[in-house]
């Protein structure tokens, strides 16, 4: 009997393992309970708010007077339940049974020992005690008693369903976190205050307790005067009569605002260590939400001009600076900006590299930390299109290789600028006037979308001239070794045929380029009609 009940046991952990969706469902439980990044977590979140508030109201409510019938069903019923199915949901994710199980069965197999079924509940029990002796599950379980109406006392635990909250308020969180940090200073503290508040109550109820004052008549009412006074509350219902007790009074008042002090002093400490975690996660969970992200790594002078364009364009972006001022200048230019160090595997992970994250322009004021931002953010992507920065050619010859899809020469620009200038000014004003958009000029792409009225035509069927429009070039796109790419042709001929996905380079101005996209827009939506 022993033997058949370990291999249906051992079985049905095989067979949970191998279970796709049993992993499945699991997943998404231990996400929507413990996951802060879990798209769901924070309506499952503001779910449970609800539900804590109003059973609270209700129970409150229902002190003095006897609440409705249906707030009642609703309150016995749907919220215990509810409280219920978490505290099991919580306690069934914490810790895989089945590879417990699996664990201990091969181990027995491989070294050809009997199966222990004592040590594998011995180690499972111990792992979910590990959840159910811990502060927030001690608290979910109390906050299920208050239910019980017939126990009128357990009503008092209706306090724990307000703490309950604590579990699913992110800024509460992290609050006690910046408190937790200053566990041993605050100790210190508490120990300090709790010694001169005994000392002092001693001291009053030695002077004042043998009658003198009425209303001291025992040491509870020493403590109760001493900790009122210490924290400088003063209610003013006891007050001491004798010399000697008015004494000590002025010493636990100058106590009192010293320790308020200290504990101010404390807490503004805390807080201003940690306001750059809070400003990171803040950042961060802003960032998430964004899709096709540009990481502007660098707050230098191309890096201030990149983000300036980014904005007006309206595309999402963020600037990764690993010197705290220029953070600080990109915050106070209104860009979101994270102080990290682009350089690092773990910077670019957080911000889901392969998954949100459109480009990566590498423009700090370092060629080797370019390089190095360039190397790292193609290991974690192959796909990623990476923009980088450099003053010499032999540093770009590494940016190559490094995976750079694009880079820039700063200074080989300028100086082609000047050589333009000096030989053609004319053409020089043209180019300038495109460059930094004077008289609203300036050179766009625009993209072949399916549908659209360039979806199978010809070049020739558009007339550019009469929109005010000049086609410079066409980027064909074309497939080749399992990659996708482009090949450009300046001034492509009348019969060349587009396809999706070609782009179109054009020059204009900007409400003639703004007018032709919005006439493809169009098309597009009208063929999907």
């Amino acid at each position: 009997m022993r033997r058949f009940f370990i291999r249906q046991l051992v079985a049905f952990a095989y067979l949970l393992e191998s279970a796709p969706r049993y992993h499945r469902v699991k997943r998404f439980f231990n996400d929507l309970l413990n996951n802060d990044d879990f798209r769901y977590k924070k309506y499952f979140d503001l779910f449970m708010i609800f539900v804590i508030l109003s059973s609270v109201s209700i129970l409150v409510i229902d002190v003095h007077k006897h609440v409705a019938y249906w707030l009642d069903f609703y309150d016995l019923y749907i919220v215990t339940w509810i409280f219920i199915i978490e505290y099991i949901l919580r306690l069934w994710v914490h810790s895989d049974m089945h590879k417990v199980i699996i664990t201990h069965y091969e181990e027995s197999e491989f070294f050809e020992k009997p199966f222990s079924f004592w040590k594998v509940f011995k180690q499972i029990a111990q792992e979910k005690w590990a959840y159910i002796s811990s502060p927030a599950a001690i608290i979910d379980l109390i906050a299920i008693l208050p239910s019980y109406r017939e126990i009128r006392v357990l009503r008092v635990f209706v306090l724990f369903r307000a703490f309950k909250m604590l579990r699913y308020s992110r800024s509460l969180l992290q609050f006690f976190d910046i408190l937790r940090s200053k566990k041993i200073e605050l100790y210190t503290l508490f120990i300090l205050l709790s010694f001169f508040t005994l000392v002092a109550s001693i001291m009053i109820y030695v002077f004042e307790g043998n009658g003198n004052n009425p209303d001291i008549k025992n040491m509870y009412d020493a403590i109760y005067w001493a900790l009122v006074t210490i924290t400088t509350v003063g209610y003013g219902d006891i007050t001491p009569v004798t010399t000697e007790g008015r004494a000590v009074a002025m010493l636990v008042i100058l106590t009192g605002i010293g320790a308020i002090s200290f504990l101010t002093s404390i807490i503004v400490s805390a807080f201003s260590e940690k306001l750059p975690e809070i400003k990171e996660t803040r950042v961060m969970n802003q960032i998430a939400k964004k899709r096709e992200l540009n990481l502007i790594c660098g707050y230098g002078k191309i890096g201030q001009l990149v983000a300036k364009k980014f904005k007006e364009a309206n595309r999402p972006f963020l600037v990764i600076e690993s010197d705290r001022q220029k953070v600080e200048k990109a915050e106070m230019d209104g860009h979101d900006a994270l102080f990290a160090d682009a350089t690092k595997s773990s910077t670019l992970l957080k911000l889901k590299l392969g998954k949100n994250v459109r480009s990566v322009i590498c423009v700090t004021h370092d060629d080797i930390i370019n390089v190095f931002i360039t190397i790292n953010a193609r290991s974690l992507c192959k796909d990623v299109e990476i923009i980088a920065r450099c003053s010499e050619k032999s540093v770009a010859k590494k940016l190559r290789l490094a995976g750079a899809n694009h880079i820039i020469l700063p200074e080989e620009i300028a100086g082609m600028l000047g050589s333009v200038y000096i030989g053609q000014p004319v053409a020089f004003e043209a180019l300038q006037a495109i460059i930094t958009q004077r008289r609203t000029a300036r050179i766009d792409e625009v993209e072949v979308k399916l549908g659209s009225f360039f979806d199978g035509a010809k070049v020739g069927d558009f007339d550019f001239y009469a929109n005010k429009l000049i086609l410079l070039a066409l980027l064909k796109r074309f497939e080749g070794s399992g990659k996708e790419s482009h090949f450009v042709v300046f001034n492509p001929p009348d019969d060349t045929r587009l396809k999706v996905g070609d782009i179109l380079v054009i020059m204009g101005y900007s409400v003639s380029i703004a007018d032709f996209k919005a006439r493809m827009e169009q098309s597009v939506r009208f063929k999907k009609q």
